[in-house]
């Protein structure tokens, strides 16, 4: 994906997020992140440290990564999705009630955003491209208006 001067950046991501579960992917690196960092908060505010603490920091970076592979491998997005949403849930024992349902609920909303995703969908126009191609209300016949 090479980016013409005249094309601009902005445009081509828009092409690049169009081709893949760009939200879901989004979300559930958001949840796998957000969970990391509630790992790292002070001992008055951790409620459950989870199995010697081993699984408290590895649910959350698979989430992570599977969030980011849903980004960069859309072609395995269910395969990145059901591990995902199952790291997700677990999270709920090992990482501080799922980084306090915060985490746990991104993960659960994304990975089911990208197992839904379709990549054979045509991308969605826009208001303004809507507007242009319907025909004007003045074209149609009086007989045809309500």
């Amino acid at each position: 994906m090479s980016v013409s001067p005249r094309q601009g950046v902005r445009p081509a991501f828009r092409q690049w997020r169009a081709r893949r579960p760009f939200l879901g992917g989004l979300l559930l690196a958001l949840g796998g992140a957000e969970i990391l960092l509630t790992e790292k908060a002070s001992l008055k505010v951790i409620m459950h440290i989870g199995m010697q603490g081993l699984a408290g920091y590895l649910l959350p970076t698979v989430m992570l990564l599977c969030g980011l592979l849903i980004l960069f491998s859309p072609a395995q997005r269910l395969f990145y999705s059901i591990i995902g949403v199952l790291c997700s849930l677990g999270s709920w024992l090992t990482s501080n009630l799922g980084g306090f349902f915060i985490g746990l609920l991104l993960g659960v909303v994304g990975s089911c955003l990208a197992f839904g995703w379709l990549p054979d969908q045509e991308p969605r126009r826009g208001r303004r491209q809507r507007r242009e191609e319907a025909p004007a209300a003045k074209d149609v016949p009086e007989a045809v208006q309500l």
